[in-house]
């Protein structure tokens, strides 16, 4: 079982066990993992921020997260369910506080059917919501990190009505709980093809 979660994950925590549903939690792996770090087969060490302190990784998982220590040129844009195992916030990982106005009205992300998560590089830049009306962003502070991701945030949004998606328009109406013209990310929806519109920015399904 260790090593199938090993395989799967990269990097083992404690909450990897916990969102796996491990009868006996991490301690049932515990002493297998010692056994592979003892011979030489995995890393014993702290990897990942935010959870727990006792990690154990693969060589091969470790050489990648090194690899991701700079953010490329032509960022990497991944849209998934919020609730897809492959999303690992709000299970192994907590879910960023939301910034703004989106925190002080409560809105924050959760695995619930229908929202989106877009992650950006390896991070979350992106919560959309069931219905897509309320868009919560989270981008990086500086720039040039925080136009690259908001310019790879607003064209994948738009691609999110092309003609493989069931999504016949889309109508982005509040961005972290402020209208969305009023937002930073305006600018980056407006240069992807998005109309702004008294209700919000909407972008018609791609012919």
């Amino acid at each position: 079982m260790a090593q199938q979660l090993l395989s799967r994950y990269g990097v083992l925590t404690r909450e990897v066990a916990a969102a796996e549903g491990i009868f006996g939690g991490f301690g049932a792996v515990y002493d297998v993992l010692k056994a592979l770090e003892d011979a030489g087969r995995i890393r014993r060490g702290y990897f990942v921020g935010g959870v727990g302190a006792t990690q154990f990784a693969l060589p091969a998982a470790l050489d990648l997260l090194r690899s991701l220590t700079t953010m490329p040129d032509d960022a990497e844009v991944v849209v998934i369910a919020a609730t897809d195992p492959a999303n690992p916030y709000g299970a192994i990982l907590k879910w960023p506080a939301p910034p703004g106005d989106a925190e002080a009205g409560g809105r924050g992300p959760t695995r619930t059917v229908g929202a989106l998560v877009v992650i950006v590089n390896g991070m979350l830049a992106a919560y959309i919501s069931r219905g897509a009306r309320q868009l919560t962003v989270f981008l990086p502070e500086d720039d040039p990190a925080r136009s690259i991701v908001a310019r790879a945030l607003a064209a994948r949004l738009a691609n999110l009505t092309r003609p493989d998606d069931s999504r016949m328009a889309l109508l982005i109406g509040e961005i972290n709980g402020i209208p969305a013209s009023e937002h930073p990310l305006a600018d980056y929806l407006i240069e992807a093809g998005f109309s702004p519109s008294a209700m919000g920015f909407q972008m018609r399904r791609h012919a």
